[in-house]
């Protein structure tokens, strides 16, 4: 006898009734707290030891389709990179870009970046400068909320953390969901769970990119949507295979 599909969990009570799971920020909210730095981020690592390359060359009309005004550090950190200068990036070369000012994130984090951010007309996974100012810009916003709701200064936050971070992005996430999302991350050491900054974007990550996909289907932000089998399974795979 095949195995029938299991049942979808009952709502919990406990958790708060959302009528629209994906409102904007209230314009109320604290703004995010700023950094160091002449960009709102801290500068790149400096010292003894650390070696600094020079510019590359400029290459005529390649780096042009850069957004009017991108702050010079996030042209020079694109065009460390592009090798071959085509003006265009890989997803290794994209983690050696981020590097310069984040960190070196996992290779899920990067393929989520990738998979949200890349033009959709480019047949194959690579980001172009417009691209890349977006996701420098966005993990610039998130780095700022991930530092204010990191009350500890810990470099971690916890679930309940991660549930007012997202809030004040504009995802209102119900615990029971959250419980589920956070528990990729449970080392089974019975202590709750903690996301670190490169966790954290992937949560961001997969919460922003399916909510955008919802979204495309409640056009009238209802909080439901009717969707086919196949538009569900378009929508969720995506973030299923970035492992």
């Amino acid at each position: 006898m095949p195995n029938k599909p299991s049942a979808r969990p009952a709502p919990n009570p406990n958790d708060p009734r959302v009528t629209h799971p994906y409102q904007p920020p209230s314009p109320y909210a604290p703004p995010p707290i700023a950094h160091s730095g002449s960009f709102g981020w801290s500068s790149p690592p400096q010292g003894y030891g650390f070696y600094h390359p020079p510019p590359p060359p400029q290459t005529a009309n390649v780096y042009s389709s850069f957004p009017p005004g991108t702050h010079p550090d996030v042209i020079l950190s694109f065009q460390m990179v592009d090798t071959n200068r085509n003006g265009y990036i890989e997803e290794k070369e994209l983690q050696d870009a981020l590097a310069w000012n984040y960190q070196r994130f996992s290779p899920r984090t990067l393929r989520l970046l990738n998979f949200l951010f890349r033009d959709p007309r480019e047949s194959s996974s690579i980001i172009g400068p417009k691209e890349f100012e977006a996701i420098w810009r966005c993990l610039g916003q998130w780095r700022a909320i991930f530092e204010r709701f990191d009350r500890d200064r810990s470099g971690k936050i916890d679930a309940t953390e991660l549930k007012d971070a997202l809030l004040s992005l504009g995802y209102a996430v119900l615990p029971s969901v959250l419980q589920v999302l956070i528990s990729r991350y449970d080392d089974g050491s019975r202590r709750p769970a903690e996301l670190s900054f490169d966790s954290f974007i992937e949560c961001g990550m997969i919460v922003k990119g399916l909510s955008e996909k919802f979204k495309e289907k409640d056009k009238h932000c209802t909080g439901s949507a009717t969707l086919t089998y196949e538009t569900f399974m378009y929508m969720i795979i995506p973030f299923l295979v970035a492992d």
